[in-house]
């Protein structure tokens, strides 16, 4: 039997990415087939490894799910990068490779000898992308950051919350995976460039620009119009009703959006022609725009009477955008997920069979591959004695002097 055909089949990748936004790219590679070693140290983990155990009561850096979400496909090397051996290691390892992927503070590279100029100098057409908080130069280039400050730099924050309140801001690390994919994709550009061009390119992607494209509309609307956009909930501009409405059950809801009056009929028939719904206050967009509040009321009492499926299945069969909103234990068991196989079962040496996430697209019938993230070092021998082709008597002297580890 043939084996299956992957995109990035034959790349390889040396990932210094830390936490979700440096360590997406390189899932993202590995899940279509490249060969993406993660480069890691005992000496200072990876904040996505530290966390509870699951099983036992001691610290386990084995154990942490997310890690095993957002470092799968990968393999795992333990190096001292502050090391001179260390790092000849990992220039070695460079010069055999395609991609370099890091998001340590600018500067920090330059200093351990691993600089695109440096990384240049040993493997012509390298790519390299560095994914800072502000990108290598300017003002703020120094800068340290999560997504939290991410989404607060960039405005998002400020968007984020109900009409006539305070912003609340985003209450997840949006901002990581929207730069990761960015980032991904900038990669793969980088990939076609050194196709056409024999040359190497070095990316430097700056988070919080990658966030202040999310916001375009409200930056071109305040350059054009003077109008600075506050909170507005789950409302978009020129659609009623729309938001999240309460259903049947405890605390759960339903999302609706109706763009046109034609979809309006459609939304009031499948409702029961309920006698409100004839009220020439809503007979078109813009009545329904002007009262929009009375409108959320009325609909969020007729949804109340459902569950968030029933009232899902009946609007998507009437031609209207409306799904159920997930907590974190109902997305493993949606219909629409399991069929489109979001999450796969994947054997952990550790904790047994466990959920992951799954790639969102498919591409000539298949999603990639996906396999269980490294334990940490687990492929130290392989990368080390036979890539590089150290002796087993040169690489347990790393280990025993901490290069290795």
């Amino acid at each position: 039997m043939m084996a299956e055909y992957l995109p990035f089949s034959g790349i390889r990748v040396v990932d210094f990415g830390w936490v979700w936004a440096g360590a997406l790219p390189g899932q993202i590679l590995a899940d279509l087939g490249a060969e993406v070693i993660k480069v890691e140290s005992r000496k200072r983990l990876d904040f996505m490894r530290w966390g509870r155990p699951i099983i036992g009561d001691r610290p386990d850096p084995d154990q942490n799910h997310m890690f095993h979400n957002i470092n799968r496909n990968k393999l795992s090397i333990t190096v001292d990068i502050t090391h001179p051996e260390g790092q000849r290691l990992l220039k070695e390892l460079i010069s055999r490779s395609d991609i370099v992927v890091e998001n340590f503070a600018p500067g920090f590279m330059a200093r351990v000898g691993l600089d695109y100029e440096s990384l240049r100098a040993i493997k012509p057409d390298i790519i390299m992308i560095s994914m800072s908080a502000a990108g290598q130069t300017g003002p703020l280039s120094q800068i340290r950051s999560y997504a939290a400050i991410i989404a607060a730099l960039s405005g998002l924050d400020a968007m984020v919350g109900y009409p006539g309140g305070e912003p609340i801001g985003m209450q997840q690390a949006y901002c990581d995976p929207h730069a990761s994919l960015m980032g991904a994709l900038a990669v793969v550009a980088g990939l076609l460039y050194r196709r056409r061009t024999g040359r190497s390119l070095y990316i430097d992607l700056s988070q919080w620009e990658a966030a202040v494209c999310t916001i375009g509309e409200a930056i071109i609307d305040f350059e054009m119009n003077g109008r600075l956009r506050g909170p507005e909930g789950n409302h978009e501009p020129g659609i009623a009703p729309c938001g999240n409405y309460p259903c049947r059950e405890p605390d759960t809801w339903v999302s609706i959006a109706v763009k046109t009056d034609t979809e309006w009929e459609a939304l009031v028939n499948a409702m029961g022609s309920p006698e409100w719904g004839l009220d020439p206050r809503f007979a078109t967009v813009m009545g329904r725009l002007a009262n929009r509040e009375a409108l959320d009321r009325l609909v969020g009492e007729w949804t109340r009477q459902y569950t968030r499926y029933e009232v899902t299945e009946r609007l998507q069969a009437a031609g209207i955008a409306a799904a159920p909103l997930l907590d974190h234990q109902a997305r493993y068991f949606d219909p629409h997920f399991r069929e489109r196989g979001v999450y796969v079962e994947v054997e952990h040496p550790i904790l047994g069979s466990e959920p992951i996430y799954s790639l969102p697209w498919k591409a000539d019938g298949t999603r990639g591959r996906l396999r269980r993230a490294p334990l940490l070092g687990e492929h130290n021998e392989y990368v080390f004695c036979r890539i590089l082709g150290l002796s087993k008597e040169e690489f347990d002297r790393l280990v025993a002097e901490k290069v290795i580890y």
